[in-house]
């Protein structure tokens, strides 16, 4: 697999390292230094697969980029999904491939699952309050995560409006070199029930991604608009 890594930040390195130790090649790297000379057709055609992580200022136009130019990208960015209607209606229009996630760890996005069975049970249960928590390195631009935001988001929808914790109640702490920690917690008068995922370093991270992109150019590529659900499917 031939790849091009856009955002070259600690998170494009992890994503390198796991690369070449899966025997992938790495065809372009291309950050805010370069990005000028290096984010164009010809560059990028070089590539089976894009892998983005940037910021929430850029990360748009680098998918849009992607697109157009009929590479598949894969997208972890977060902070601007807004916009990401937009884009899947591109991809879709010009019969290319996007594949996004707020996060790519495995754990967490068994995490997501739970997520939504528990909203789903507990959002009839009006004697709970509910609260999320995430806990990330001082580098981290947007707050609340991207994990977060979508977990309060699918807990709204699973649990058909019971549940809806806001953006801004949600508790984003930034310290130290804290990989990514996301806290659920329903708490009565009776008990507290709490559901947790830790992570332990970028690498499950940066794995996560290349398995997802792994998957998304194998037999030849898939076309569409893909998620985790997608990949994790059984």
């Amino acid at each position: 697999m031939k790849v091009a890594i856009i955002g070259y930040g600690k998170m494009g390195h992890e994503i390198e390292k796991v690369l070449r130790e899966r025997g992938h090649e790495v065809v372009a790297t291309i950050d805010v230094d370069n990005r000028k000379e290096m984010m164009t057709p010809e560059v990028l055609s070089q590539a089976d697969v894009a892998i983005e992580f940037t910021s929430p200022s850029t990360a748009y136009d680098n998918i849009r980029t992607c697109i157009e130019a009929g590479v598949a990208v894969l997208s972890g960015s977060t902070g601007w999904t807004e916009r990401k209607a937009e884009l899947d209606e591109l991809c879709r229009r010009k019969g290319g491939a996007f594949f996004y996630s707020s996060n790519y760890s495995v754990g967490v996005n068994v995490l997501f699952r739970l997520n939504r069975w528990l909203a789903a049970v507990m959002g009839r249960m009006s004697q709970y309050s509910v609260g999320i928590e995430e806990v990330h390195h001082i580098h981290k631009l947007d707050a609340p995560s991207g994990t977060a935001a979508t977990l309060a988001e699918e807990m709204r929808v699973a649990s058909g409006g019971a549940l809806n914790v806001k953006k801004e109640e949600i508790v984003s702490v930034r310290e130290g070199e804290v990989p990514g920690i996301h806290t659920i917690t329903y708490d009565s008068e009776e008990d507290t029930l709490t559901v947790s995922h830790s992570a332990k370093s970028r690498r499950g991270l940066a794995l996560g991604a290349v398995l997802a992109a792994e998957w998304l150019v194998a037999d030849g590529g898939r076309k569409g608009v893909f998620s985790m659900d997608d990949f994790l499917k059984i």
